[in-house]
């Protein structure tokens, strides 16, 4: 996982609450949990577009 360990990411997890807040830890995972499900569904249509031109 990118080189870090669990005190690292500890780390970057309390950083981010002391940021962020308790309350918008979760809608923030739940964005980039959509954003990320877009863009790999982006990333299949694209790819049945370019076998679709190859015929």
């Amino acid at each position: 996982m990118f080189g870090l360990g669990i005190p690292e990411f500890l780390i970057i997890l309390a950083i981010l609450l002391i940021i962020f807040g308790a309350k918008k830890l979760p809608e923030i995972g739940k964005g980039l949990g959509k954003g990320i499900k877009n863009f790999k569904k982006s990333l299949k249509e694209e790819e049945k577009e370019s076998e679709h031109q190859s015929d």
